[in-house]
């Protein structure tokens, strides 16, 4: 009676999240001396009062446990802003950013059906809601690789969903991950009139710029689980390579200011100055250097003049005065660097960013694929686990969406009767399950079968169902109970032709280009008299009756056949006996000697 006075809102509150601080007081409860048992034996009593004492003991403990994970993750907020900054910069980079597509992409892959969510239920009408909910008002065929690459990208993602009391979820809006909190904790709340503190737990979602609040069942909280110091958030598949990706990039920036300074070749300008005084020498030196770098242009228009730059000179070319007139080549040139395609610094850091991310090199197009991809295959099936763990936290968020859903429609005794699924994008995953279920048939084959010929089995069936098929005994039981009906309608098809002589599927058929239904009629009797007797009826009369479209069969030949029929006691008429007699000694002995050889 208590649930029907409250709306559909505080049902949903109810059964998705938790009360909040000012809706009711807690239970109370006064355990005094004269409530907690009534009795006359006082070790009874002390006992049950110690008893009490413990239990209140293990209840303070605990919500101070409690208190303290709440407070991690307040003082994880801070650390949190800074790592979605960092997560931002991040995808700026190519690696990082073929990274999180390659994760959306296969953690959304489209089934045989063409269908990125599967749903399975035993009620179609269950299965349709869905279905509408998922791919009409949801669009999940769009919305659900974005959601999967911010899962990716952040560990979290936030959607509101926007429900109707009489329609259910009608639509949903994405929410700025970096923006929403997750308010999770418990707290103690000591009532005036007793001893015992009830908890008080709590459950929103706020958006500190806008001062909104959310209850649980208003938003779909995507999250990675991983590291239990980052809950209640979860944990981006980018944070284990925040440090690695920091190192890349100022390996990458020294080696560009590198190859800027120190590739160009250099050439070195010998001016000769010969007895010009050593205080004339550097101003005489930079006149020429400025002569090589800057000429004087003069333009025709307005006279003006003007310093162009000389683009065959560089700034770091190097101006040597000398003395000596005699000195060899006036103008030499400096080789750049040598060692611009030593990279291994680099390619060290990208193989420890790609390790720390766990996709496969060739993925990325780091790597040729070798050896007709078969190590490429193994590597898919540890990629494919990475995969399926993304799809877990998708799928989970999903049902609770699809629960919101059900529950705001009336549909309480259908909570449970679905299923929601993602494809899984490893084939080769898949071919090697189904390796392994024939490697265990074959095996439960040889094990159930009387090789030897003396009619003791290796094991029981029912031993190598548990221990090889990995059957539990109430499934071994049910087993061999639908294996009895599967042999039960076994039977029943085999009798179809005499319980149902005709279907009916080819009537519009046989009425175009059949033959008339009287001629169909009789021989559908001949057929069953075929069916039953294995012989047809012989003719009214004692005559051999003449082919339909044949000649008139001779006297001779009306003789003989009647001969055959038994009209006769002379079987010399008909055969010769002693040729008969002579070809059956002959097929006699070629017999023998078949089976001499």
């Amino acid at each position: 009676m208590a649930n029907q006075d409250l709306t559909i809102y505080q049902r949903l509150t109810k059964v998705f999240g938790f009360q909040n601080k000012g809706n009711k007081n807690p239970p109370s409860f006064n355990f005094s001396r004269e409530e907690l048992l009534k009795t006359d034996d006082p070790v009874e009593f002390e006992k049950v009062r110690l008893q009490a004492q413990q239990s209140q003991f293990l209840f303070d403990k605990w919500t101070k446990l409690d208190n303290s994970l709440y407070n991690q993750s307040v003082y994880y907020a801070p650390n949190r802003l800074a790592a979605y900054y960092d997560f931002e910069s991040m995808e700026f980079t190519p690696e990082i950013s073929a990274a999180l597509d390659i994760y959306a992409e296969e953690s959304t892959t489209v089934s045989e059906k063409g269908l990125i969510l599967n749903i399975y239920s035993e009620s179609r009408r269950v299965k349709n809601i869905l279905t509408d909910l998922f791919e009409n008002r949801l669009d999940i065929n769009t919305n659900l690789q974005m959601w999967a690459r911010n899962l990716c990208k952040y560990g979290d993602n936030f959607v509101y969903l926007k429900s109707d009391p009489e329609k259910g979820v009608i639509g949903c809006q994405q929410l700025p991950n970096i923006e929403i909190e997750r308010m999770e904790g418990a707290q103690t709340r000591t009532p005036n009139q007793g001893e015992i503190r009830m908890p008080i737990r709590e459950l929103r979602f706020t958006w500190e710029n806008r001062g909104l609040d959310f209850q649980s069942w208003e938003i779909a909280h995507f999250r990675l689980l991983g590291d239990d110091r980052k809950l209640p958030y979860g944990t981006s598949m980018l944070d284990k390579v925040r440090r690695i990706w920091k190192q890349l990039l100022l390996a990458e920036d020294a080696m560009l200011i590198y190859r800027t300074s120190r590739a160009p070749e250099r050439r070195v300008f010998k001016v000769f100055v010969g007895n010009m005084d050593d205080k004339d020498i550097e101003a005489y030196v930079q006149r020429v250097a400025t002569k090589f770098k800057r000429d004087t242009v003069v333009d025709q228009r307005n006279g003006q003049v003007d310093m162009r730059y000389n683009q065959m000179a560089i700034d770091q070319d190097y101006f040597i005065p000398v003395r000596d007139p005699a000195a060899p080549s006036p103008i030499e040139t400096l080789a750049g660097a040598q060692n611009l395609g030593e990279i291994a610094d680099i390619e060290y850091i990208q193989k420890k960013l790609l390790a720390a991310l766990r996709i496969p090199k060739a993925f990325l197009g780091f790597e040729e694929v070798v050896g007709d991809g078969k190590n490429l295959a193994l590597m898919d099936i540890r990629f494919a686990r990475t995969i399926n763990r993304v799809q877990k936290s998708l799928v989970q968020e999903l049902n609770k969406i699809a629960l919101i859903h059900l529950y705001l429609l009336g549909l309480e005794d259908e909570l449970e009767n679905f299923t929601l699924g993602l494809t899984n994008p490893s084939s080769q995953a898949d071919l090697l399950k189904i390796e392994q279920w024939k490697e265990k048939i074959t095996l439960y084959k040889d094990a159930t079968s009387d090789q030897s010929q003396v009619g003791i089995l290796p094991v029981s069936h029912s031993w190598a169902k548990k221990n090889i098929l990995g059957m539990s005994d109430n499934e071994v039981i049910l087993d061999l109970q639908q294996q009895r009906l599967e042999r039960a309608m076994g039977a029943e098809l085999q009798a179809t032709a005499k319980v149902i002589p005709r279907s009916g599927i080819f009537d519009e058929v046989d009425s175009k280009y059949g033959i008339p239904e009287e001629e169909r009629v009789k021989l559908d009797a001949t057929a069953s008299a075929e069916g039953e007797g294995g012989v047809v009826p012989p003719p009214p009369s004692g005559e051999v009756p003449e082919p339909a479209g044949a000649e008139p069969l001779s006297e001779n030949k009306k003789i003989k056949l009647n001969n055959i029929l038994g009209k006769s006691d002379d079987i010399s008429d008909l055969f010769d006996l002693d040729k008969a007699k002579k070809n059956i000694y002959e097929i006699e002995n070629k017999l023998k000697d078949i089976l001499n050889q």
